[in-house]
C-alpha cells in the first residue's frame, strides 16, 4: 500500500467521523472511543531472564530461578545480523541494572512479526530501572513496561529500525531544563519505519519530549508527553503516516505539538525529500500549558488536526500557528547534492535556509479555552505571508503557508473580544471569522484544576467533534530512589571472656534472601564451619544467627556477611551492596556457653 493511502483515508468534517485505515498488517484498531493497538500476537520465544540481584551471567537463563546477572548478557545471546527463525523475550526481573552492565549500543537485532524481540518489565510496569537505550538497526522489537532515565543524549533512541513497538514505557530525561542540564530529547527515532508508542509517560529534555525525524508509519496514542524547553513533541525530515491521537501534552516551551519544523536535507529518506510532514492526523488530544502554540504546522502536506482541546496556550505568543518548515545542509554537501538532483527540496550550501511550504493543512472541530486572566500574548493565530526560495532550491514559487488551508468549526474562548486575530489576508480572515467561533462560545471543561479536560455536559460542542479526547492512563512515576540497603552486627564486646556463639546482623529496611551460605567466619586466616548452625528471623529486618561453634580458641575472630552475588534484596529488588564485619579477639581459651 502506497505510504500516503497506507495510514489513513480522508478526514471528513463536520458530521463524518476519522476514517483510518490498517497501518499494517498487525494493527487492531478498537471501536469508538478506543484507540488503536499493535497486535504483537502469541509467538513462540525463548525466555531469557535477567536478575541483577540473584543472576549470574554463566546460568542458564531461561527460567526466572537460573537467570543472567546482566542485561548485556541476555542482548549477547540473542543472535547479531541474522534474520530469528524464533523470537526472543528477555525478562527483566524487578531492580534497578546499572549502567555496566547494559549494552552500550543496542545493533542489529532482526526479529520478524513471527519471531520479535521483547524486552519487558516481568514484574510490572516501572519494576525494572534502565539507563539509557541508544538502538540501531533493529527490527520487530517491544519495549514493554520498562522504566527509562538518564541525564544526557537522549534517553531512548531508535537508529534505522522498522516495527518497534514501546508500550507502557516511562522514558524520563532527569535535570533542569532552564540551564540545559537535561537530555536533549526523551525519545527520538530517525530514519525508521512502523514506530509505535501507547500508553507510555514521555518527559524531560531540553529540545522535545519526542523527536521524530524521517519516521514514516506507525501512531503515538494514549500517552503522556510533557517537560520539554522547545515543543512537546514534532514530526518532521520527511515523516509520513503518523497517528497521533488521545495523548496529553503539557509543560512546554515553544508549544504542544507540530506536524513539520526543520531538518538538514542529507538526514532525509527517500522518496519523502520535499515536505517535513506529511499524511499526519492529531485527534483527540489535550494540549495544556504550553509557553506558545498548542498545535502547529511547519512545512506540511495533507495535515488534519481536528477534535483536540487546548487550555492554557499561547501565553508567549498565539495558540494555532502555520508556518514554514526550514531545511538546511548540514555539512554532508554531496549527500544534499544528490538529493536535489533526485528532485528533493532544500540546498546544498551550508549556511543557507530554505522555506518549506504547507499544502492541504486542515484545522477543524478543536476546542481552544484559554480562562479569564490567561491569554495569548500577541493574537489567536500566526500565519505566514508567501516567500521567494532560493533558486536550485525545488520549491514552488512563491512558497505558500496556506495553500488548501481549511480552518473550520473550531471553537477559540481566549482574551478579549477585540483581539488580534493574526492573520493578514483579507479574504481568509473573512473565512477563518465567518466559519469559525471566536470568543463568541466559552467553552466548559469538567475540571481543568483537577486535570479532567474533557468537555462538560453544558459546553459548547464545535461542528465535528470526534468525541471527548481519552483520557490518558495516570502513569505512576516510581517512588523516589532508596537510599543504599545496609547492615550491621549489634555489638561484641571486644575481648569477650566466653565463646561467642550467637550473633544479630540487622539491615536498614526489610530483605529477602539471606542464607547462612552468606556468611563466613574466620579465625585469623583459618575458615570454619558454620555446619550446625541457623539463621532466624521473625521481622525480615534483623536475623540471628545461633549455634556457632569453634569460637572457643583464642585468637582473633570475624564473621563477615558478604554483599556480592548473595541473592539479598530488598522489596524493589535493590541489592545488599556493602558487606559489613563483626570482629572479636578471645585472649585465652574459653569455655563454650550452655
Amino acid at each position: 500500500m502506497a505510504a500516503t493511502d497506507a495510514v489513513f483515508s480522508r478526514v471528513r468534517r463536520r458530521t463524518e467521523a476519522v476514517q483510518f485505515e490498517r497501518l499494517d498488517g498487525r494493527l487492531c484498531l478498537a471501536a469508538e472511543p478506543g484507540l488503536p493497538a499493535y497486535d504483537v500476537g502469541t509467538p513462540l520465544l525463548n525466555e531469557i531472564w535477567v536478575d541483577p540481584a540473584a543472576g549470574d551471567d554463566s546460568a542458564g537463563g531461561a527460567t526466572r530461578s537460573a537467570a543472567v546477572r546482566t542485561v548485556a548478557e541476555a542482548w549477547r545471546r540473542v543472535p547479531v545480523g541474522v534474520p530469528l527463525a524464533t523470537g526472543v523475550r528477555i525478562n527483566l526481573v524487578a531492580g534497578t541494572y546499572p549502567e555496566s552492565g547494559v549494552p552500550h549500543y543496542w545493533e542489529r537485532r532482526l526479529g520478524s512479526a513471527s519471531a520479535p524481540v521483547i524486552i519487558r518489565a516481568a514484574d510490572g510496569a516501572a519494576t525494572a530501572r534502565l539507563p539509557a537505550l541508544n538502538i540501531f538497526g533493529c527490527t520487530h522489537l517491544v519495549l514493554d513496561g520498562l522504566d527509562v532515565s538518564a541525564r544526557g543524549g537522549d534517553v531512548l533512541h531508535f537508529e534505522a529500525c522498522t516495527h518497534v513497538l514501546v508500550r507502557n514505557t516511562t522514558v524520563r530525561g532527569l535535570g533542569t531544563i532552564a540551564d540545559y542540564a537535561v537530555p536533549q530529547e526523551a525519545l527520538k527515532a530517525n530514519q525508521c519505519r512502523h514506530i509505535y508508542i501507547e500508553n507510555c509517560d514521555i518527559s524531560g529534555a531540553w529540545d522535545n519530549a519526542v523527536d521524530f525525524v524521517a519516521v514514516q508509519d506507525g501512531h503515538v496514542v494514549g500517552s503522556r508527553i510533557h517537560r520539554a524547553g522547545d515543543w512537546a513533541m514534532y514530526v518532521k525530515g520527511g515523516s509520513a503516516g503518523i497517528l497521533v491521537a488521545g495523548n496529553e501534552f503539557f509543560d512546554a516551551g515553544t508549544g504542544g505539538f507540530t506536524a513539520g519544523q526543520g531538518t538538514g536535507l542529507e538526514w532525509m529518506t527517500a522518496p519523502w525529500l520535499t515536505y517535513e510532514a506529511e499524511n499526519i492526523v492529531f485527534t483527540r488530544n489535550v494540549i495544556h500549558d504550553t509557553e506558545g502554540a498548542g498545535v502547529g504546522v511547519n512545512g506540511g502536506r495533507n495535515i488534519t488536526i481536528t477534535s483536540n482541546v487546548m487550555y492554557k496556550v499561547g501565553a508567549r505568543s498565539h495558540v494555532i500557528e502555520v508556518g514554514f518548515g526550514s531545511r538546511s545542509c548540514d555539512g554532508d554537501r554531496a549527500r544534499c547534492a544528490a538529493l536535489l538532483a533526485q528532485g528533493a527540496w532544500g540546498t546544498d550550501v551550508v549556511g543557507v535556509d530554505v522555506p518549506i511550504p504547507n499544502d492541504g493543512v486542515t484545522i477543524a472541530s478543536n476546542v481552544v479555552f484559554n480562562p479569564d486572566g490567561y491569554v495569548s500574548r500577541w493574537q489567536h493565530f500566526a500565519l505566514a505571508a508567501p516567500r521567494i526560495p532560493p533558486a536550485g532550491s525545488n520549491v514552488p514559487v512563491p512558497a505558500r503557508a496556506d495553500l488548501n488551508l481549511s480552518i473550520v468549526d473550531n471553537i477559540v474562548w481566549n482574551g478579549p473580544a477585540d483581539h488580534s486575530l493574526g492573520i493578514e489576508s483579507p479574504d481568509l480572515a473573512a473565512t477563518v471569522l465567518a466559519r469559525n467561533t471566536i470568543n463568541a462560545a466559552r467553552p466548559v471543561l469538567v475540571d481543568p484544576a483537577g486535570a479532567d479536560y474533557r468537555l462538560a455536559a453544558n459546553s459548547p460542542v464545535p461542528p465535528g467533534w470526534l468525541g471527548t479526547p481519552v483520557a490518558p492512563p495516570v502513569v505512576v512515576p516510581p517512588p523516589a530512589p532508596l537510599p543504599r540497603l545496609t547492615a550491621a552486627f549489634a555489638t561484641i564486646a571486644a575481648a569477650p571472656t566466653r565463646a561467642v556463639t550467637t550473633f544479630t546482623v540487622t539491615f536498614s529496611r526489610a530483605v529477602r534472601g539471606v542464607t547462612l551460605d552468606d556468611f563466613t567466619l574466620r579465625r585469623g586466616r583459618v575458615v570454619l564451619s558454620l555446619r550446625g548452625a541457623r539463621v532466624q528471623t521473625t521481622d525480615n529486618r534483623t536475623f540471628t544467627i545461633t549455634g556457632v561453634r569453634g569460637t572457643n580458641l583464642a585468637g582473633s575472630y570475624t564473621l563477615t556477611l558478604r554483599a556480592a552475588r548473595t541473592g539479598i534484596v530488598d522489596a524493589a529488588g535493590l541489592p545488599f551492596a556493602s558487606p559489613v564485619q563483626a570482629a572479636w579477639r578471645m585472649a585465652r581459651w574459653a569455655p563454650l556457653r550452655a
